[in-house]
């Protein structure tokens, strides 16, 4: 990730951070679902925690938790958190999730849930999928999330787009979607996924994948996230 992106996003991230909070609450049943198939004696890591609405659930079930963000207000806002629940087992780390700041196979699991689709460019999220492979222990598994690229809402989007042709700094895939929420109007890099490339990234960063879901969280007609369950 070039310093331009990497403080951009850091920078939109900051903005947002207060406001993130408040639409960002319940943590998704599938998230849960792998957390408590965790045994209880794991080290688990959330890459792009964010306010911690998974994390928490990891603290509570596992020995040691490491959450990591590219955005110190979040972090701020989670550690408030953690505070008030008197959670003792976590360790913060302000890191881009280009170059992750833990040693090689350190890690029983990992969750990557919905932001490995704000980086940019396609080297770097397949960079950053390899950081995910690297910490992870042999035959240990991970659940990384993305944002499909033909949900509702995008759909049409896309299909115009598709006849386009792109530009250089550019992918099929990439768009700025609003923050918009608070009066705030902010814009955030996603590169949105269709199945396919999702599991060719994940292939290319040399990870086998055990299962791969669609999932309706809040499209109606077509599926708007993927969630991939991985090992090394």
């Amino acid at each position: 990730m070039n310093n331009k992106h990497f403080n951009k996003s850091e920078e939109t991230w900051n903005k947002i951070a207060k406001s993130f909070d408040k639409t960002r609450k319940k943590p998704w049943l599938q998230c849960i679902k792998f957390i408590n198939d965790l045994t209880k004696d794991s080290t688990i890591a959330d890459f792009g925690c964010g306010n911690g609405r998974h994390l928490i659930p990891c603290a509570k079930h596992c020995k040691k938790v490491y959450g990591i963000d590219i955005s110190k207000k979040l972090l701020d806002i989670l550690k408030l958190k953690l505070e008030k629940e008197n959670l003792k087992n976590v360790t913060l780390i302000k890191s881009n999730l280009i170059k992750i700041p833990i040693e090689n196979c350190s890690l029983d699991s990992v969750i990557y849930i919905a932001a490995l689709h704000n980086i940019q460019n396609k080297k770097n999220r397949i960079k950053s999928l390899t950081e995910l492979r690297r910490t992870l222990k042999e035959n240990k598994k991970a659940m990384i999330s993305v944002w499909s690229r033909y949900q509702d809402r995008f759909r049409e989007h896309f299909l115009e787009e598709k006849s386009k042709k792109q530009t250089n700094d550019k992918e099929f895939g990439d768009i700025i979607i609003n923050w918009d929420l608070d009066g705030l109007k902010i814009p955030r890099f996603y590169h949105l996924y269709s199945k396919g490339e999702f599991i060719e990234d994940l292939k290319k960063a040399d990870l086998k994948i055990l299962n791969l879901e669609e999932a309706k969280i809040v499209s109606k007609k077509d599926p708007d996230n993927f969630f991939a369950i991985v090992t090394k």
